[in-house]
């Protein structure tokens, strides 16, 4: 394809001046610059990294925008009340509520105005509840949405600058696979509707691999990535530069008005018109921050992308942006397994819903018993493993359930374990006291937890943790087993499994202060002019908590309309 976007091959060429400089190119900063292309805005994007897309590239890509369209196609009965009645059931004082009321109001609208006029597209599922799902206002679906699958091969010569997913969250050397595709692969040889989806999707990424160095068939957030580059392609008014960093902001009593940008050892300072919004995605890789913010987490076991080093928060400080308020928690969790590559990097697998939740597993701590209700939010379960001291926990379940379901990076349907056991990923016991002897926990703990469990399993009720009993909970167990309880199932057949799991932190909650139009502010809480924040370096308005999928690309979608909205404003002033 022919871009109208422009990437130079030095700083040397771009122009001096533009009317908004984007710090990030992942979800929030792409959307910004897609935001003020739309405005007729002339925009830069400054990625520090290789690639754009940031964290969201790693992710499922769903994005939290209450009362759109979307919702509407499924006739679901929403209203702006219920969406903030929910939020103050489960966020509350943690965060502010006029920013919470300002995301509600203009949700919808940044949705619609950026799928109206670009390539950017979501869908909704008939159910995908929030995770408080026993909370007042909660729903069930329509608040949820992820994007469309897109054809890799539109972006050309773009395709190769999209940061790659998780290694492995990938099959067959690269193909990539939403909840959709799981579901047929898993039933494959039971339904001739999923083998002949399967035989389709399989059947490309074949041909995709003798031209390219993975599948093209985009899907979660590597589709939202690829929607949002392609729809900057085609703006004249779009510059996009990687492996640049920001070294400096200028501020004067105009505000922040200039950048002085590095790239490849030259330096060079542009001036911007409107405004600097911050996007890089978070303090995580920060080491200072992380010994302050998530001590005692370390940095292998969090699966973000590498690009949230801190360094655009170090700058925007010494112009005086200062955090907000911290809250429930100074970052989002998700419990992770760690396994060494090839390469000798460590891969960081996020638990999210296809094993923990599911009937015949349990999860224990260091003592042999249960800690957590294994099927609640991936968030709360991060956090209890903490408050436990459960660091690691271990994940059980047994041979039936492993084949079924899998666990962690084991895929269900895998007949050899051999490497998974050889490297300790995974642990195997011919009884559960050989399999508490090599995890090193008390195995007449182990013995009692399992006993109670099963009991649980036979009776359908979970007295202990009450797992399975809300509609998130039943959504993420196994409704097809037959069993009383979707998400209990009796760990009984031999020999029995277990993976070592810890706190990975998957973002960050704590970020800079800002008003209701993503302006930040001060340490007197007064707004920076020309400076604004969106997504991860925008203070959370969950405050720490994570009410339900999708609740930092969603948030981080509405703040960069807003931060443009308020950009486009003052340069019409």
């Amino acid at each position: 394809m022919t871009h109208a976007a422009q990437i130079p091959e030095t700083l040397a060429k771009l122009p001096e001046s533009f009317d908004v400089l984007v710090i990030g190119a992942g979800g929030a900063g792409l959307a910004t610059a897609v935001y003020a292309a739309i405005a007729g805005l002339h925009v830069l994007v400054v990625e520090s990294t290789q690639y754009f897309g940031g964290t969201t590239a790693y992710s499922a890509g769903t994005a939290w925008i209450p009362l759109s369209h979307h919702a509407q196609t499924l006739g679901v009965s929403d209203s702006a009340a219920q969406v903030s009645a929910y939020l103050n059931a489960t966020v509350g004082a943690l965060s502010s509520v006029s920013l919470r009321a300002r995301f509600i109001e203009h949700s919808a609208a940044a949705l619609a105005l950026i799928e109206k006029n670009s390539e950017v597209r979501y869908r909704p599922f008939p159910l995908h509840p929030d995770y408080e799902s026993e909370q007042p206002g909660a729903s069930l679906c329509g608040r949820a949405l992820d994007p469309l699958p897109f054809d890799g091969r539109k972006l050309g010569a773009l395709f190769s600058l999209i940061r790659p997913p998780i290694p492995e969250f990938t099959v067959l050397g690269g193909m990539m696979v939403n909840r959709e595709d799981i579901s047929n692969l898993l039933n494959l040889s039971r339904s001739i509707k999923a083998f002949r989806y399967c035989v389709k999707i399989l059947a490309r990424h074949a041909i995709d691999r003798l031209r390219y160095s993975r599948g093209t068939r985009l899907v979660m957030g590597n589709a939202h990535i690829a929607r949002l580059l392609y729809s900057l392609a085609q703006h004249a008014n779009v510059s996009l530069c990687i492996n640049t960093s920001a070294l400096k902001l200028h501020r004067d009593e105009r505000g922040v008005h200039a950048v002085t940008l590095l790239q490849n050892g030259s330096e060079k300072t542009v001036s911007v018109r409107g405004g600097v919004v911050l996007a890089s995605g978070g303090f995580n890789r920060d080491p200072y921050k992380r010994s302050t913010l998530l001590s005692g987490i370390e940095p292998t076991w969090c699966p973000g992308a590498p690009g949230h080093t801190g360094t655009a928060h170090a700058l925007a400080q010494s112009v005086g942006a200062a955090y907000g308020a911290r809250g429930m928690s100074d970052a989002f969790w998700a419990p992770v397994s760690l396994r060494t590559r090839r390469d000798g990097s460590t891969a960081a697998f996020p638990h999210f819903v296809m094993d923990r939740a599911k009937p015949g597993f349990l999860t224990v701590n260091k003592n042999g018993h249960r800690f957590v209700n294994e099927s609640t939010s991936y968030h709360r379960f991060g956090l209890a493993m903490q408050a436990d001291g459960a660091v690691p926990a271990y994940l059980i379940c047994d041979a039936a359930a492993l084949k079924k379901y899998g666990m962690g990076m084991v895929r269900p349907g895998t007949t050899n374990l051999k490497p998974f056991l050889a490297d300790g990923y995974l642990t195997c016991g011919s009884n559960w006291a050989d399999l508490a002897t090599y995890l090193q926990i008390s195995t007449a703990n182990l013995q009692v937890t399992i006993t109670q469990f099963n009991q649980h399993a036979q009776s359908g009720v979970d007295a202990e943790f009450h797992r399975g009993e809300t509609d998130y909970q039943r959504n993420i167990g196994d409704a097809n087993t037959g069993h009383k309880n979707a998400s209990l199932g009796a760990l009984s057949h031999a020999p029995f499994y277990a993976v070592k799991l810890y706190p990975g932190d998957i973002g960050a909650a704590t970020g800079f202060a800002t008003d209701e139009k993503a302006c930040v502010l001060d340490a007197a809480q007064q707004p920076i002019p020309g400076l604004y924040a969106a997504g991860n370096d925008m203070h959370s308005i969950m405050g720490g908590a994570y009410p339900a999928p999708g609740i930092t690309i969603g948030p981080g979608l509405v703040f960069a309309y807003l931060a443009v909205n308020t950009i486009a404003a003052r340069l019409r002033s």
